[in-house]
């Protein structure tokens, strides 16, 4: 039948989700069309799991956002717009997500394993780093350079310290356990690799940050995001082939 085809369920269902979400204030208007045509790419490429998972990686992430946002306003910390997302922060969060979720629509199945992997870890980065961020330019008491461990004022390009480094290990281990729930990933040697290459990921955001954003105006920071998360989908991949790590179980 025409009405069971993978992307016309997609298009229907994001089409009446995207409707009805557009009154909760997580997204600006056009960033909610952005996040339809995301989660019909995501549905029509993985499935329900696929696009539930990063309906819930949404929500804790603007949940997060949401944490002392009275207070990082008041510093000139808080996200623009309110903390409303918009189309540049959904392709920048999802990019990567969005080619491995088509790429495993299309290529043979002993690949889907490694790409159900690299999507898994391409999301526990994204919400490490946001984990990490909100944390720590709220929460953070001492806030260091990552390549010269100079204090910096917090919101610095690629800032960390101790309270946001552990609020990334809980965002990456939180998108994980996510991914293992909706049997994206299998095990728990699978979930520990996203978690583990989650947090490495976003340290790398913060030497990208603190090397070459700070040198060059066009990175901006959504192409950064596109960019560390790339690096943890090729991390995990890469480092599951190298260890054999089992993965049949999550195709």
């Amino acid at each position: 039948m025409v009405l069971s085809h993978p992307l016309l369920i997609a298009l229907l269902v994001n089409g009446g989700l995207i409707a009805w979400a557009q009154r909760l204030p997580l997204l600006t208007r056009s960033g909610w069309v952005h996040a339809g045509i995301l989660g019909t790419l995501l549905w029509t490429g993985l499935g329900p799991r696929g696009w539930l998972a990063v309906v819930v990686y949404l929500a804790l992430g603007s949940a997060v956002t949401k944490l002392g946002f009275r207070t990082k306003a008041a510093l000139g910390l808080a996200e623009a717009r309110g903390g409303k997302r918009g189309p540049e922060n959904v392709w920048g969060s999802a990019a990567t997500g969005a080619i491995l979720a088509i790429a495993y629509a299309l290529l043979p199945a002993p690949a889907r394993p490694l790409l159900l992997l690299g999507f898994a870890a391409s999301f526990a980065a994204k919400l490490a780093d946001t984990f990490g961020s909100e944390i720590g330019k709220r929460w953070g008491r001492h806030t260091i350079l990552i390549t010269t461990w100079r204090p910096v004022s917090p919101g610095t390009e690629g800032a960390i310290s101790l309270e946001g480094t552990a609020a990334s290990l809980v965002g990456s281990a939180l998108m994980a356990l996510v991914m293992a729930a909706l049997a994206l990933v299998p095990g728990g040697r699978a979930w520990a690799l996203v978690t583990a290459v989650g947090l490495l990921a976003t340290l790398i955001e913060s030497l990208i940050g603190a090397s070459l954003q700070r040198r060059f105006a066009w990175l901006s920071n959504e192409l950064v995001n596109g960019m560390q998360t790339a690096i943890a989908a090729l991390l995990a991949i890469g480092l599951a082939l190298l260890f054999q790590l089992p993965l049949q179980a999550a195709a």
